[in-house]
């Protein structure tokens, strides 16, 4: 069984094309179908599903994937064992929501490029079921959630954990110090939000249909830099994750309000598709974020 094969087959398993491997690998799309081909003589069974133009794993697929990973970890492991530490390089691209993009920009990056400065990051924005699509389609290393938690088995949770959120409000609101609020109380002040539909606010406003609240905001946008300092000089209302706003109410400009009866579980999940190829720089990043604060 030819190595070249095996990985062309993770390849084309990543990707879910024949053409896409081909470019990736700087081959023809009839040398990929080639080494397809012999790879399923060679093992005496189907391994992609062709109907039209898209390909899926057959089950026997499935299982040929976990096996040629460990062969090709053990491959790359042993090439990399051969370069230094500091000679470690590549290149990662990690989708985030805005909030968790700055978050990791200004918290975690600059230290990591210290660390690593061989490795590049590129950071795109995107919303949650964008970022799963990017995972199926091998257009993105890695993504992290701020939405309910996911379950599903075709994706590795790295690191995860349920965030703490709070209605927030400039420090001199009405309703600052208040205590027992409802939700009810609230609900017809003017409210600035992250965009209908994504993240958080899609489980906030399920939360809120339970009881049969709407909340229309005055603005939406997704950049909770710009929420923040919107509520600090208005008289405006958001519901974020504390990790956004506690400097802001430590820095006695916002301040949390005490609503006692809307509770949201939102989760923040560092995911991986469990069929990516783990590079040595994927693996260092990984093992750098398991070591820091994931909220700090």
């Amino acid at each position: 069984m030819e190595l070249r094969n095996l990985i062309t087959f993770t390849h084309v398993a990543e990707l879910g094309s024949f053409t896409k491997a081909a470019e990736l690998l700087g081959y023809s799309q009839s040398t990929v179908s080639f080494q397809i081909k012999q790879l399923e003589e060679e093992l005496g069974c189907l391994l992609f599903e062709r109907i039209n133009h898209t390909v899926t794993l057959t089950k026997r697929g499935h299982e040929l994937v976990s096996y040629a990973h460990r062969i090709r970890a053990i491959t790359e492991e042993f090439k990399e064992s051969l370069t230094k530490d500091e000679d470690l390089s590549g290149h990662i691209h990690i989708v985030t929501p805005d909030s968790v993009c700055d978050e990791m920009i200004n918290s975690h990056y600059l230290e990591f490029h210290r660390r690593y400065p061989n490795i590049s990051v590129k950071f795109t924005t995107a919303d949650t079921l964008a970022m799963f699509d990017m995972l199926d389609h091998n257009e993105a290393d890695l993504i992290i959630t701020l939405d309910s938690h996911s379950y599903n088995k075709d994706y590795v949770i790295a690191k995860e954990e349920r965030l703490s959120m709070h209605f927030v409000a400039r420090a001199g609101s009405e309703f600052a110090g208040g205590k027992g609020l409802s939700v009810r109380d609230i609900v017809n002040e003017p409210f600035i939000l992250t965009e209908y539909g994504q993240g958080y606010r899609r489980v906030f406003d399920k939360e809120l249909a339970k009881k049969s609240l709407e909340i229309t905001p005055v603005l939406e946008i997704g950049r909770t830099d710009i929420i923040t300092k919107t509520v600090a000089n208005s008289n405006m209302i958001s519901y974020l994750p504390d990790f956004v706003t506690q400097d802001l109410v430590d820095a006695g400009e916002l301040c949390y309000l005490d609503v006692c009866d809307l509770e949201t579980e939102i989760w923040k999940q560092l995911i991986y598709h469990k069929n990516k190829w783990i590079s040595k720089s994927m693996k260092t990043f990984l093992e750098y974020v398991k070591e820091q604060e994931f909220s700090d």
